[in-house]
């Protein structure tokens, strides 16, 4: 498969588990699958929760023993990386490479193919490119792509997919300072993303909100969003979430176990 999964044979997918669903709430996922025509349009908001059952902590390696001892303001700031590029570096070059090593799972798998069939935008707040590597096609990277890199000097974007990187990268048009092409906390979305996961809230008539605790804004506030504008909500969570009283269905379990049960028999 080409490296930046959009191309080529179907990519790999990590295999699921068993859903454990009692007979209410697979009433309740018929009702939803009823819902989801090949004309209704569907926004997706998906988490960390998504990526997990293919091996990526929610947000560090808290049994690591080098990351374990940092907090993401630590390391996700435009201040930490003035004051220390070559360990912020360090920590993405390590993310990117545990990326690299492992795969999209049965959740990322059943929204691609959802995505076949309806019309869905999938709105990630993850920086991996699973969504992408699985197969669906209209993804907003609502906090950037951990494959994409930004010069500080020139500005210069491109995609960088070497594993591992030399630390810390340098532009190659003019010699500077290269940074995660990512959103770090205290940063704004970037006008873009945020404006195509608005429009794709506002029109769908299905929000789905999978594997994200809802506590980071301004993503978590496109469930209310949606809410207000009459979509249908259902929340795939390991647990309830900030957001799950506005959900019209809460379905509990691991996202590649629940998130197929989508697709039907």
């Amino acid at each position: 498969m080409p490296e930046d999964g959009r191309l080529g044979k179907p990519p790999s997918i990590a295999g699921p588990g068993d859903a454990n669903v009692d007979d209410q709430t697979r009433r309740q996922l018929a009702d939803l699958r009823d819902r989801l025509g090949p004309h209704t349009p569907v926004a997706v908001l998906t988490g960390a929760g998504v990526s997990s059952a293919s091996g990526i902590p929610t947000f560090r390696g808290r049994d690591d023993s080098l990351w374990s001892q940092y907090r993401p303001e630590d390391l996700a700031t435009p201040e930490a990386f003035a004051r220390d590029p070559e360990l912020v570096w360090r920590w993405y070059d390590w993310r990117r490479g545990l990326i690299a090593a492992n795969r999209p799972n049965p959740a990322h798998a059943a929204l691609a193919r959802l995505g076949e069939r309806m019309l869905l935008t999938v709105i990630t707040q993850n920086v991996n490119g699973y969504h992408q590597q699985a197969g669906s096609r209209d993804v907003v990277e609502y906090h950037g792509s951990i494959w994409t890199t930004r010069c500080t000097r020139c500005h210069r974007r491109a995609e960088d997919r070497r594993v591992p990187l030399p630390i810390p990268p340098r532009c190659p048009d003019c010699g500077g300072l290269l940074r995660p092409g990512v959103v770090w906390f205290g940063e704004a979305i970037p006008p873009e993303a945020s404006d195509a996961a608005t429009a794709a809230t506002i029109r769908c008539r299905v929000f789905l909100v999978i594997g994200t605790a809802g506590a980071v804004y301004p993503a978590a506030g496109l469930v209310g969003l949606a809410r207000s504008h009459g979509a249908y909500v259902a929340e795939f969570n390991l647990e309830r979430s900030a957001v799950t009283a506005s959900a019209d269905l809460f379905v509990e379990g691991n996202a590649a176990d629940t998130v197929p049960l989508l697709l039907g028999a």
